[in-house]
């Protein structure tokens, strides 16, 4: 194998980004499939595996699937408005600012049982209490 090429394993090693992952990201189209060598193994040049750092990077940041895809598709238009990337990065702090606030009022809820819970060798538990309530 020519040194300007990797296989999915060197590929991995390089982008930080598992072999599974790899062919998902292939699957789903968010890396265009990889080219092969004439007994069927996948091979990645340069610039694919400088995509896949890309990917890692905003998988990292939390960004969806579709989101990495619109990312990609600007950073592979030269002429975009850096606009519309800047709207893309908003909404997304937009989201994680409820996710946040999601995973806080959990924390208080949880915190406020664990309170309550004595934790000693008696039977009942607040906290099983609360989660076997029927409010559907």
């Amino acid at each position: 194998m020519q040194s300007n090429l990797y296989n999915i394993g060197q590929a991995a090693k390089e982008s930080g980004i598992s072999t599974k992952m790899i062919r998902h990201y292939e699957e789903v189209g968010l890396l265009p499939a990889a080219s092969r060598t004439f007994s069927g193994y996948r091979t990645y040049n340069h610039q694919d595996v400088h995509m896949l750092r890309f990917i890692r990077h905003a998988r990292d940041l939390g960004f969806s699937i579709k989101q990495i895809g619109d990312l990609l598709s600007l950073w592979s238009d030269k002429n975009r408005p850096s606009s519309k990337v800047k709207s893309l990065a908003t909404e997304h702090i937009e989201m994680l600012n409820q996710k946040i606030q999601e995973l806080n009022n959990m924390k208080s809820a949880l915190m406020r049982l664990v309170s309550c819970c004595h934790g000693d060798d008696r039977p009942d538990c607040p906290i099983l209490d609360e989660l076997a309530l029927d409010d559907l």
